[in-house]
């Protein structure tokens, strides 16, 4: 009973679910969709990669009247790299649903335009609990339609110390509706919050997406001044066309992302300090595979879900053994097979023993012999990164783009990689070798019968 067919949904629904290429569901829509579209309150354990997300999205979508102007689902995520994820997906399960309003509401991001979109009320607000709470206080927001509330990665967003502007906007909101939750682990804080935000909930909760024995583990030793030595080492045993680095502290981002740049790698910085154009612009290279290394906190990657990503590299070893899964989990997705390597002081010790008590047994412990760093050796990513100043409010489509580099621009479309098109600017991914000839053609082309500012990232 894991065809989507057996559950009672809209046949625009149906139509979208097939287009997407979704036969069966996954574990956790399986066990929770049909209380969702029963109207029961859900609080469900799913790490992200789940496809919690079209779970939460196919049951607020059955709900939605259209025809009624007004705000009916509200969607909060921890951070603006979820949201945006978010709001992709459910615009893809509304395709067939004709005037659809999404909005998404992220702090970073200008009120001024935010506020001229809420004119006219959206139908579903996919944001963070700060921004959507001011919108709520000011006015600019109206929550006495909504039928549906989701609270997607709860965990990270009470960690993040959101409880009070949670409880805040539940008490703005309509009395009367249906509560999602969806979090990561079962922590003692999340079920206090079910408790005051759900009314008899049921329980679902679903293992990890992914088989153990799809991820590799290496453990290694190493003393604090190979560190940044053992990184590159091993970057380039790895051949790393496309890893993620933790590290535990921002200045510490900032820091190997730099030296690892200095060694010829392709390396990105990604933290909470920096302005929000300027994540979008390094979480887009990453995807698009423009930059190979990214170079990140535990806070920022939350909700970066990348497909196919074989190597996850700890440069600092994970406070606790919940965060390591969680950094571990961004490989090995999908029955694919991936390796997650840890690097681990001798004062650390104590925390790797933290992580085999949760494992359970002994972890792969591997020798690394670190040698000197010899010359600067180019690692360079396979694909560049062209950005147009132009995005959805000129009403500029991905297709608009591949048809201006398949047409005049004489590209062929296996030379193209993801187009990214955002409010004001679009982004698109070309075989390095070609980015060049891809920028002078636009240039001195047009794209939908216009000339727009083009130009390379990096």
């Amino acid at each position: 009973m894991t065809d989507f067919r057996t559950l009672p949904l809209k046949p625009t629904l149906l139509a979208s679910v097939a287009t997407l290429g979704y036969t069966e569901m996954t574990p956790v829509q399986a066990l929770s969709l049909p209380p969702v579209l029963e109207g029961r309150d859900v609080i469900a354990q799913a790490r992200t990669g789940s496809g919690k997300t079209a779970a939460f999205g196919l049951g607020l979508l059955q709900q939605l009247e259209v025809e009624t102007i007004r705000l009916q689902a509200l969607v909060l995520c921890p951070t603006r790299e979820l949201a945006d994820q978010v709001s992709k997906a459910i615009r893809k399960l509304a395709a067939n649903i004709p005037n659809v309003k999404l909005l998404t509401l992220c702090g970073g991001m200008p009120l001024g335009p935010q506020l001229a979109s809420l004119t006219h009320d959206p139908h579903i607000v996919v944001g963070t609990p700060g921004r959507v709470q001011e919108h709520l206080k000011r006015g600019s927001l109206h929550g006495g339609g909504i039928k549906v509330l989701v609270l997607d990665e709860a965990d990270r967003m009470l960690d993040m110390g959101f409880a009070e502007a949670i409880d805040d906007i539940v008490g703005r909101i309509a009395k009367h509706h249906q509560t999602l939750l969806f979090s990561a682990t079962y922590a003692e804080a999340i079920r206090q919050a079910s408790k005051r935000l759900q009314r008899d909930p049921v329980e679902v909760t679903v293992e990890a997406p992914h088989q153990e024995t799809t991820i590799e583990q290496r453990f290694h030793e190493v003393e604090p001044a190979q560190k940044l030595d053992a990184l590159a080492q091993l970057l380039g045993k790895e051949h790393a066309q496309h890893a993620l680095v933790f590290c535990n502290m921002r200045k510490d981002v900032d820091a190997v992302a730099q030296e690892l740049d200095r060694r010829g790698f392709s390396a990105l910085a990604l933290h909470g300090d920096m302005e929000q154009r300027d994540r979008d612009e390094v979480l887009v290279q990453f995807a698009n595979r423009s930059c190979s290394i990214l170079v990140a906190t535990d806070v920022a990657a939350r909700g970066l879900d990348i497909a196919g990503l074989p190597l996850v590299l700890s440069y600092d070893i994970a406070h606790d053994p919940d965060t390591h899964t969680h950094r571990i989990g961004r490989t090995g997705r999908a029955g694919e097979a991936g390796l997650a390597i840890t690097l681990v002081t001798p004062r650390e010790r104590p925390k790797a023993l933290n992580i085999e008590d949760q494992l359970g047994h002994p972890l792969p412990w591997h020798t690394l012999k670190v040698a000197p760093p010899r010359g600067k050796q180019l690692h360079l990513a396979p694909m560049r990164t062209l950005v147009i100043d132009a995005g959805r409010q000129d009403k500029l489509r991905p297709g608009d783009i591949l048809g201006a580099l398949t047409g005049d621009a004489g590209l062929d479309a296996k030379d193209i990689g993801k187009i990214d098109v955002f409010a004001t600017r679009a982004y698109v991914a070309i075989r390095r070798d070609l980015a060049n000839k891809a920028l002078e053609r636009l240039r001195a082309g047009r794209i939908k019968g216009r000339n727009f500012r083009v130009r390379t990232l990096q």
